[in-house]
């Protein structure tokens, strides 16, 4: 069985009055050991970006500013929505996913990866990917 996508709920320490830090322990919180973190940011509100999967690499997406709109389709063919809009949430983001997102202006997206970036693992043709998933 595929592992599925899921939030993730940051610490979220502080109050209003003198702001607030969220920590990322990698071993507590993340499904994973971190090998590689990138950020995307001033990506305009026409752009969908993402529509690919990752036939190993496992991620964490946090909307450290802004809005994402995250669309996930699983090897199963479950289809999920996720609103980013916190600091301190994250969304886990399985291999073999098919992931597209959408931003805000004002949208800065940190990407935590499993792994250092490798072209091979990517699955960038959706049809590719549908001929996976019937396979699964």
């Amino acid at each position: 069985m595929m592992k599925k996508p899921y939030l993730i709920e940051f610490p979220k320490i502080g109050d209003p009055s003198i702001g607030y830090i969220s920590v990322v322990e990698f071993e507590k919180l993340l499904p994973f050991r971190p090998e590689r973190i990138f950020w995307t940011y001033y990506t305009p509100e026409s752009i969908v970006r993402g529509r690919h999967a990752h036939h190993k690499t496992e991620q964490v997406l946090i909307a450290v500013s802004g809005t994402i709109l995250v669309h996930i389709e699983s090897v199963e063919g479950e289809l999920f929505t996720y609103k980013l809009e916190k600091p301190s949430r994250g969304i886990y983001i399985p291999p073999m996913a098919w992931h597209t997102m959408q931003y805000s202006h004002t949208a800065v997206q940190l990407i935590i990866a499993s792994s250092e970036y490798d072209e091979a693992d990517y699955i960038r043709s959706y049809d590719v990917f549908c001929s996976l998933k019937n396979k699964a």
